[in-house]
């Protein structure tokens, strides 16, 4: 998400095969996981769009298309395997060193979800955003998740501005999601280790 984002969005078209092999890797590492055949089948769907994406970015001139189809792909990846991850994350148990891993890739997938989100928002109200265009170039993803990242974590550098109402509430939303997801992940690390320690 960081590298590939950001090499892409410098004009490298040919990480955004490498993204797609990096997305088999999450599905063969969600499959590592969990046999949830839902999960399974809704990140297929992404996997699917994101390679339709890069055909039709060879082919055809860009498209709002490709946008609403890579950014709703990722946004189905984002939400499956982090219902995955998220219930081997807070099952009962001891608390590993996989699961802390996890844990931290749920958090990265909350500001991918969030970014996706973004798009579609900055796509349905044009002047939503000051600062990033929501055209179909390969520097769209690195600057929404820029904006994402930048939101999660409270960082804030002021580049990227949401102006719409719907924009700000969304980035209130994700700041506070931001804040309170560590916090609440920690209490809930700790109760599993304590409760594995027992009495």
């Amino acid at each position: 998400m960081f590298v590939f984002a950001s090499l892409h969005s410098s004009g490298v078209f040919e990480f955004h095969g490498f993204t797609i092999v990096t997305l088999f890797a999450m599905i063969a590492a969600m499959l590592v996981i969990s046999d949830h055949r839902v999960a399974l089948a809704i990140m297929s769907v992404g996997v699917i769009a994101n390679v339709a994406v890069l055909v039709l970015r060879l082919l055809y001139k860009p498209s709002v298309f490709n946008i609403v189809a890579m950014s709703g792909g990722w946004l189905a990846i984002a939400i499956a395997l982090g219902a995955v991850v998220a219930n081997a994350v807070f099952e009962r148990g001891r608390v590993t060193y996989h699961r802390i891993i996890g844990a931290i890739l749920l958090y990265l997938l909350i500001g991918l979800g969030f970014g996706t989100l973004f798009v579609f928002l900055g796509l349905s109200f044009p002047d939503a955003f000051k600062g990033i265009s929501f055209a179909d170039d390969s520097a769209l993803a690195s600057s929404v998740y820029y904006l994402s990242f930048v939101t999660l974590t409270s960082t804030g550098f002021g580049d990227i501005i949401p102006v719409h109402p719907l924009a700000r509430s969304l980035c209130n939303m994700e700041s506070v999601v931001g804040q309170l997801f560590p916090a609440t992940l920690l209490a809930r690390l700790v109760a599993l280790e304590l409760r594995d320690q027992g009495p």
